[in-house]
């Protein structure tokens, strides 16, 4: 098939963008930014790139419109054809290309956002929580519904697991491009020259382009625990605040900061990040302590220039705003603490009591950050009392805007943030504990001895939650993971380690024991073992200590490679509703916690959808998940975007225990028994017949980038739990989902679903389930996404580097049974037709991701040679395009 003429591309190109439905404003931004790197590459790039890059461009879009063997053929032909050094900067160039198009959609969403709160019926959106809160207030009344608001918790839980495969350089320049794509809207709307912001644009695509994309050596703990403290700086400090008081805003009406916030802290911030050794030996217990260090000199820096702001705007004159008599009384325990500062904060503030108390609450943090004892605060209860004794002067003083105004955002950031900011978790495998506590049993009839390294280290682990909870609050730490979790000893254990490392005369740190069940059987098990360990001594005096709180933690990952996605899906829901069964009749409140991953094969896709989905009383108010990788920075990384995924997830965790919700998703439970039965069955074969085939390991690892993806320095966690890829029940879910997405397969996001659904066989009940049944809708639509994203004709290319047509086969024929049943369930002529926003982005991106993944095969196919095997050129070829495919596709891990 010839090349096209320079003026047919062009015009196949602009035919192609045009068919995409994108917001005019968006459109612009993309055609703007693609300008601007097009003219770094002619100007920073080796002579003849950009001729290349928009050649291999051209050839996938013309591939992925006209769907022929020839046009496919040509893209590849010309993917293969180029330099091994041209083909570096091909795919660096298409790399950069994704993270331009995702800042414009992320910039496009952010405008939509803003354009939503300018008008004055922006709260009547149905997923906000204020709208949730009108909703519940109609069926179970008001009361209830205010009480159920203030029981409300949503608690995210950052973990480092590698999923975010670009550079923290490479995510500071997009950021400072976000900044600059703010000025360039602002110098349009005000008429400005938009010239200058377009030349410092260009510069930072420039910068961006010579930023070497990959890593040159994995992360530490201790670089993860500063990355994820970058998204607190930049948003969550006060976009979490924010939230709380839209919120306020919408339900108070006209008297909101006038009066006392109806709406109390309901987000907690949880983080595995320096706290999960899980197969992490690089997390020791220095880490842990440098961890919780460094989050709370985070949260005191914020909160003493918080307090600082606060202060000097608070230049209310005592003869306007006479202060109370417990305020008079604050003002004289500061004095007598700190003369100096209070002498001179006086002197500039001599008739505004409430200004000089804030700025000597200021200095307070201060000292608290820099643990001097005689001036800084034991604890955040101390400073929310001093807080709160200023914000009752003001109140009775008649200044009750001034009370409830930014004040109020203070006290809201230390209800939430405390001191530690971050509640640390630790996680560590229970089969470490049981070889732990089996070396020290035998060293007790011993009658002692030496211990090992991993013993030491294990111990040390409850020595520094003791550390952290001494040093930064109770809430600091104390939330104990222990993962395959296949019996009540292996929660019993780790109280009897924490006896250990405290000594015979010591206390052990106060300890709150999660189950992790991830295996199939573990889901099953998971009532009985609940069961057996409250009544364990240690766990039903912490039930007593707590009123009855209890979490458990759900593994998405480890049942979906256990099972398949179809099985794990029905038996993450038939576990939820046992459990919480289980703790309805012992009278426990309950917390689910979901170990949801980014990728659609691990938990991922829209959480306010999956919790509306879940089974009754399984919710009832709080809910806990993780969020890692390229999630947090997707959903954390913009102000305006956090907040709308808090109000979202928020408003469906209140809303998820309205009694029609409830009826509804046990209804459909009960109607739809029999079809989740015969697809759990059907599914299950399938899948097995896949991974149990003989020689599947291997012929996974060949046809896949899975090996090299462990070459890639993502993060400080080994890809494997030690064993050869061999055996995939040691191969984390990670790479086994990551890699799977690198070969354009998306597998463990859909496997077993067109078998599963051909076994009920009956599309109109099908269709009626996916109108009715809220579990089975959320599985359709995220198969949907991960078809959507799929390609037949790459994922071929991929399969066939195996030499097994057997294995290659069953493939493709349950993507294609797949797909066509999932389009006959949701309607339309192909996946995603009856959600248009996301086709459109996934249609925007998938040539270009093609043009990737032609180049990574291009190196894979020369690594599987055995000429070619360890080429280092290849190497870094097919890890310059995982990193592009990543960028591409979004949510890969």
């Amino acid at each position: 098939m010839r090349e096209l003429t320079q003026t047919e591309a062009i015009d196949l190109v602009g035919r192609f963008e045009a068919g995409q439905e994108i917001p005019e404003q968006m459109r612009a931004d993309v055609r703007m930014l693609g300008s601007l790197l097009g003219r770094v590459l002619r100007e920073s790039g080796s002579p003849g790139l950009f001729d290349d890059v928009e050649r291999l461009r051209t050839a996938t879009i013309q591939a992925y419109t006209d769907e022929t063997p020839e046009a496919f053929e040509r893209a590849a032909h010309i993917a293969d054809s180029l330099s091994i050094h041209r083909a570096d900067e091909v795919a660096r160039a298409f790399t950069c290309y994704f993270h331009l198009v995702n800042l414009a959609e992320e910039h496009q969403r952010v405008r939509v956002l803003r354009e939503r709160d300018g008008r004055p019926d922006r709260e009547s959106a149905g997923d906000s929580v204020a709208a949730a809160f009108v909703r519940l207030a109609a069926e179970v009344g008001d009361d209830t519904a205010l009480k159920n608001l203030r029981a409300l918790r949503f608690h995210p839980v950052f973990t480092a697991h590698p999923t975010e495969a670009r550079r923290k350089a490479v995510s500071a320049s997009i950021r400072r491009l976000s900044v600059l794509l703010e000025e360039h809207d602002a110098s349009l709307r005000s008429g400005a020259d938009e010239r200058r912001a377009q030349r410092r644009m260009i510069e930072e695509i420039d910068t961006l382009w010579r930023t070497a994309p990959l890593r040159s050596e994995k992360p530490s703990p201790t670089d993860e625990v500063r990355a994820v403290m970058a998204v607190f700086d930049d948003t969550l400090y006060t976009a979490v605040p924010h939230v709380y008081r839209r919120v306020d805003d919408a339900l108070q009406g006209p008297a909101a900061g006038g009066r006392a916030p109806i709406v109390q802290p309901f987000v907690r911030v949880g983080s595995w990040v320096g706290g999960d050794r899980d197969g992490n030996p690089f997390v020791t217990a220095s880490v842990t302590r440098k961890a919780a260090a460094i989050a709370s000199e985070h949260v005191l820096l914020g909160l003493e220039r918080t307090a600082n702001r606060v202060g000097r705007g608070l230049t209310l004159d005592a003869s306007t705003t006479p202060p109370s008599e417990a305020l008079t009384a604050l003002w004289q325990r500061l004095r007598a603490a700190d003369e100096d500062a209070a002498t001179e904060i006086a002197k500039r503030s001599p008739d505004e009591p409430h200004r000089r108390i804030l700025l000597l609450l200021a200095r307070k943090i201060a000292a608290t950050l820099a643990r001097n004892a005689d001036l800084g605060y034991a604890d955040p209860e101390d400073l929310l009392a001093d807080l709160r004794i200023v914000q009752d002067s003001l109140v009775r003083a008649g200044a009750a805007r001034q009370a409830y105004g930014h004040l109020q955002q203070l006290i809201w950031q230390v209800e939430t943030y405390g001191f530690h900011l971050t509640e640390l978790e630790v996680r560590q495998h229970s089969a470490v504990h049981a070889k732990v506590l089996a070396e020290l049993e035998e060293l007790d009839r011993n009658g002692g001895g030496e211990r090992s390294e991993l013993a030491e280290e294990v111990l040390d682990v409850f020595r520094a939650v003791g550390f952290i909870q001494k040093r930064f609050g109770p809430r600091a730490a104390g939330r104990y993971i222990v993962s395959f979790t296949q019996s009540a000893d292996d929660l019993a254990n780790v109280h009897r380690l924490a006896r250990y490392a405290a000594g015979p005369d010591g206390v052990p740190p106060v300890l709150d024991v999660i189950p992790l069940f991830e295996t199939f059987a573990d889901l099953q098990a998971g009532p009985r073992i609940l069961a057996e360990i409250v009544e364990h001594p240690e766990f039903a005096a912490r039930l007593d200590a707590t009123g009855r709180r209890l979490e458990v933690m759900l593994g998405y990952s480890d049942s979906s490679k256990d099972v398949g996605p179809v099985a794990a899906n029905l038996a993450l829901y038939e576990a939820q509703a046992a459990i919480a069964a289980w703790a309805d009749q012992n009278k426990i409140e309950l917390t689910l916690f979901h170990g949801r991953g980014g990728a659609l094969g691990r938990g991922g896709g829209p959480a306010n959808s999956a919790i509306l989905a879940q089974p009754p009383h399984s919710v009832d108010g709080r809910f806990k998940l993780t969020e890692q990788g390229e999630v947090i920075f997707a959903r954390y990384g913009d102000p305006a975007i956090a907040m709308r995924h808090i109000d979202q997830v928020a408003a469906a965790v209140l809303l998820a225990s309205a009694p029609s919700i409830e009826e509804r998703n046990s209804d459909a439970a009960e109607r739809y028994a029999d079809v989740a039965a015969a697809m759990d069955t059907a599914s299950r074969e399938r899948f097995f017949s896949l991974v149990k085939a003989p020689g599947f390991a291997s012929w996974f690892a060949r046809v896949t980038p899975m090996e090299e993806v462990g070459l890639l320095a993502l993060g400080s966690r080994p890809a494997r739990r030690g064993l050869s890829v061999e055996s995939l029940e040691d191969l984390r879910a990670i790479p086994w989902v990551f890699a799977w997405t690198q070969a354009r397969i998306n597998l463990a996001g859909w496997f077993g679903l067109g078998t599963a659904l051909d076994a009920v066989g009956d599309p109109e009940r099908l269709t009626r389930a996916y109108s009715d049944w809220p579990l089975f809708r959320t599985m359709i639509d995220n198969v949907a996404m991960s078809l959507a994203k799929a390609d037949a004709r790459i994922a071929r290319r991929y399969l066939d580097l195996g030499d097994r047509d057997d294995l290659a086969d069953l493939v493709m024929n349950e993507m294609e049974l797949t797909r066509s049943w999932v389009i006959r369930v949701t309607g339309g002529g192909e996946v995603l037709d009856n959600k248009p926003v996301l086709q459109r982005a996934v249609k925007m991106r998938s040539p270009y991701v093609d043009a990737l993944s032609l180049l990574q095969l291009r190196a894979l196919r020369a690594l599987r040679d055995e000429s070619g095997a360890g080429d280092p050129e290849q190497q870094r070829l097919l890890l310059l395009s995982v990193s592009g495919v990543a960028a591409g596709l979004q949510n890969t891990g």
